[in-house]
């Protein structure tokens, strides 16, 4: 009966953290390249796509088709944690920290500042803030 119920319950974390994965299953993968019309959505390229997170996954971004869209590998590489193609200066995707679509003609004054903090290898952090500590939530 122990048996049983370890496997159970192993079965069950295995659910859990799968759902809770980066994983986009094959079924998202061909609606998004569908809808998207096999080019990026930044500067329509056809080459070397990637499927990104719209909200990026390490602020709760899910693996819904409604939060995927295909981007190239320069332009999801520009655009890594944020909401910007820093290539082509384009709004790709949603502000993490504010959790909403930002407007590129919105000139704030919550400027972001490159972090104060280090990496474990001593360098600089590359990462951007708007916390008034100067650190970004890695520090």
């Amino acid at each position: 009966m122990r048996k049983l119920f370890f496997v159970f319950t192993l079965l069950l974390l295995s659910f859990s953290a799968f759902s809770q994965s980066r994983y986009i299953s094959e079924t998202t993968k061909k609606i998004v390249y569908s809808r998207d019309g096999g080019s990026c959505q930044c500067c329509g390229s056809s080459t070397n796509l990637e499927y990104d997170h719209i909200t990026p996954f390490s602020c709760g971004g899910g693996s819904e088709v409604s939060n995927i869209q295909l981007l190239c590998f320069t332009c999801n590489r520009s655009k890594s944690n944020s909401c910007v193609c820093k290539v082509h200066s384009r709004t790709v995707g949603t502000n993490c920290c504010e959790g909403k679509k930002t407007n590129k003609s919105n000139n704030s004054s919550n400027t972001a500042s490159q972090c104060t903090g280090t990496t474990k290898k001593g360098n600089r952090c590359k990462n951007r803030t708007t916390n008034s500590s100067g650190r970004c939530h890695h520090h």
